[in-house]
């Protein structure tokens, strides 16, 4: 069976579980990803680490220029506020898991993925928070809200600020 090269098919929405298919808020943005998802040595981490935090999703992919050049930006922003209460996870749409691997470990990303590459997972949260090119990162907040599609701006812009921003929008 060959796998679709389309980066978001309609049926991956298929793929999420039942409460990540509405825009509304969730219990926990834990339950927007797969039960298992995983750390940057490819082991298996409970979804449930992700509770109470501001979460941001990367798209991203290592053949991707613009990707290579936003990612290391956002490795030094979560070596600064990696904590209790921020986290990401990596949505790869490399072109296979050896190419992923090397791409997280070529820049040290630090952080969380959903298994696999080009997956229906990957492709459904592509979908569901309206991705149209990568690299794109959008942030949620604890109880699976968006705070904001425009993440990679927000960095880009005042990456010793955007936490706080997306702490203030959580805030209300």
């Amino acid at each position: 069976m060959k796998k679709t090269t389309l980066l978001f098919p309609m049926l991956a929405a298929l793929a999420l579980p039942a409460v990540a298919q509405d825009e509304k808020k969730v219990e926990s943005v834990a339950k927007i990803f797969p039960e298992k998802l995983e750390n940057a040595k490819g082991e298996e981490v409970s979804h449930d680490v992700l509770t109470d935090k501001i979460v941001a999703i990367y798209f991203s992919a290592h053949w991707c220029p613009p990707c290579r050049a936003f990612t290391p930006s956002l490795v030094e922003f979560h070596k600064k506020n990696k904590g209790d209460d921020f986290e990401i996870v990596f949505v790869s749409f490399d072109n296979s898991e050896a190419e992923k691997a090397k791409y997280i470990s070529e820049v040290g990303m630090e952080w969380l993925s959903v298994a696999g590459n080009r997956s229906d997972v990957g492709n459904a949260l592509g979908q569901k928070y309206g991705v149209r090119g990568i690299p794109a990162l959008v942030v949620l907040a604890p109880d699976g809200s968006v705070i904001t599609k425009e993440g990679r701006a927000d960095v880009s812009g005042n990456a010793d600020g955007a936490l706080a921003k997306w702490k203030k929008e959580v805030e209300g």
